[in-house]
Order: C-alpha cells, then structure tokens, then sequence
C-alpha cells in the first residue's frame, strides 16, 4: 500500500464501494427459484383464461345449437300450466334455502366473536347472497358483506374471516354432496357422450379425498391454521366442520329440490342433483352473472334425452323466477331501507 493510499484512505473506500455494490448487484439480480416462480405466474392467468375462453365458446355454441330447437311457445305454454300447489312448493323451498344460506355467516360469527344480533347477521348474509346469485360473487358476495358489515362497526378483517367461513362451508358441501352422488349415483349421460362410465366415480371419490382431508386436518390440526402459499386459513373445530357439512349439504339438497319439483316424474332425483352441481361449477368458471344461460346450457345437454326441452325450459326459467328474481326483489328492498335508516342515523 502507498503512502497516498495511507493518507488519502481511497483504496478502503473503492473497496467498501464495490462490496456494496455486490451485495445491491445481489439484492436486484434474480434468482432461480424467482425466475420460475415468475414464468409460472407469467403464464398461469393466460391458461386460466384461454380455459375460460375454450370453455365460454364451448357453452354459448351449446345455447345457440338449443335454441334453434326450441318452440318458444311450447316453453310458455308449460310455464302457464304448472298447478299452483307446485308453485307453492317452489316457492317454499326457495325460501327455506335462502334462510338456511343465511345462517352460513352465524358460524363466521362464532369465530370473530362480533356482536352483532343473529337477525342482522341473517339479513345481511341473505341481501348479500341474492344479489351474488344475480350479479356475481364479487359484487354480491364480497362487496356487499364488506359495505354492510363496515357500516354495522365490523372491521374489515373480521369481515374477510366471515367471508372465507362462509364460502369454505358452502363448498364443503358441495365436495362431499357432488362425490357423494358421483360415486354411487353416477349420472347416465346422453349417448352421444362419449365419456367412461368411471369417469364420475373416480371424480366423485377424489372430491370426496378432499372433503375428508379437511376434516382430519380440522380434528388433528392443534394450531387450527392452515397455509397455503402465504396465506392463512383459519380452520374450526371438528365439531363445527361438521356443521358446515351438514348445512351445505342441506342447503344444496333444497336447491335441487326446487328444480325436481318443477320437472317431469321421469327424472330421478339424484340426476337432477347431478346436473345443478356441475352447471354450478360451469357457472363458476365462465364467470357469467347468474349463470346466465349457463345453467339452461348444461341441463338441456344432459337431461334433455330424458324429456322434451320445451319442458325442461320451463323449469329451469320457473327456477329462475323464484329463486333468483323473487330474493333479488326482497334484498333490494331490505338494502334500501337499511341504507335510509343508516342515513338518517347521521
């Protein structure tokens, strides 16, 4: 080392700047495992949606296809026919689901400890869920929890832990519901079909697999937390996944119920059940409101062997009718008044 490097000290200095910026060279470069984490999220939302869009195409041909076949006179000749005491029972169904579904958000209640009474609960659970059912999860089920509940004094992360419960328990139905009929009561598809008749079983046990590893990591689980690529699901007791399940499962049954009430008597039960679960998940990925035209798409492809379409139409818009637009009409009103009373309030 110089005596000009001793007295002017820039030889330290050069090297504490170049290990600085090693250690920033360090910080920005990527790594390996970065760099395919980035190509997987790069190309994951485009396959999400080129499926979405396949899929989308796939049931708009379907609809189109139908509804050339169909005598649209014949369809309200069937609505106009339907006797009143069939209507009545429609209509109750209606009813006792949507009451049920109401109660979803009670067992969000029991884990956030909020104070809420059972009936503001319930109200704003069933405004929130008719107008998911006709406007879509994210303006239904998520906005107006979040809007409701805010303005009740519920804080936004008891809000999202109310949401998640309530979601989780009505697709822990579902799993243990579509596997169950599935695999022991697997639909007879069209012969056009071309599909084995162990395809449904086998899905019907794989959904069930999951149903059951939720419930054993519910029982053994001493933390109650499950994570998942950063994220935190809070999980119940034994006990009340149990209740989930039964709920759910409850809460689906009525559903179809509504739909085999309004159908012919040559269509079994558990086919109907089959069919309004895998419309529900078609809904679901095609991201349309309602499911609109969704649902009419996947009965008439499956069902309409077994029945004239102008029939199962008529069911299906009857359906419609009581289930999505009758609640719809009922929550505007009770988010109208509650907006007013919140208002005045101030």
């Amino acid at each position: 080392m110089t005596t000009r490097t001793l007295l002017t000290g820039k030889a330290p200095r050069q090297q504490l700047h170049r290990r600085k910026s090693r250690h920033a060279l360090r910080r920005i470069a990527p790594s390996r495992t970065n760099l395919e984490a980035h190509r997987k999220s790069a190309w994951w939302p485009w396959a999400k949606r080129i499926a979405t869009v396949v899929f989308f195409s796939l049931v708009a041909w379907l609809l189109v296809t139908n509804a050339r076949n169909v005598d649209w006179s014949d369809v309200g000749s069937a609505i106009k026919a339907y006797p009143w005491p069939t209507m009545m029972a429609a209509a109750a169904l209606a009813a006792c689901s949507h009451v049920l579904y109401s109660t979803y958000d009670l067992l969000g209640r029991y884990y956030t400890r909020h104070t809420l009474s059972t009936g503001h609960v319930m109200k704003i659970t069933f405004i929130s869920y008719a107008f998911n059912l006709n406007l879509g999860s994210l303006i239904g089920g998520v906005a107006f929890r979040y809007r409701l509940y805010s303005k009740a004094g519920v804080g936004t992360g008891k809000v999202t832990r109310i949401l998640s419960m309530s979601m989780l328990t009505n697709w822990l139905g579902y799993f243990v519901l579509a596997g169950t009929v599935f695999t022991f009561w697997p639909l007879v598809l069209p012969g056009t079909w071309k599909m084995s008749e162990e395809t449904m079983p086998v899905l019907g046990m794989g959904l069930l697999g999951v149903a059951l590893a939720y419930l054993v990591t519910c029982a053994v689980s001493r933390t109650h937390e499950l994570r998942f690529r950063g994220r935190t699901l809070e999980l119940p007791t034994l006990p009340v996944a149990l209740l989930q399940v039964a709920m759910s499962c409850a809460n689906w049954m009525l559903i179809a119920s509504i739909v085999y009430v309004l159908l012919p008597e040559s269509v079994g039960f558990t086919d109907v059940l089959s069919v309004l679960l895998i419309a529900a998940v078609a809904g679901v990925i095609t991201h349309v409101p309602a499911g609109l035209g969704v649902l009419e798409a996947v009965f008439v492809a499956l069902l309409s062997h077994l029945m004239p379409t102008g029939q199962l139409l008529a069911a299906l818009l009857t359906y419609r009718a009581v289930y999505y637009i009758a609640p719809l009409i009922v929550a505007t009103g009770l988010y109208v008044t509650t907006e007013v009373r919140q208002r005045r309030k101030r």
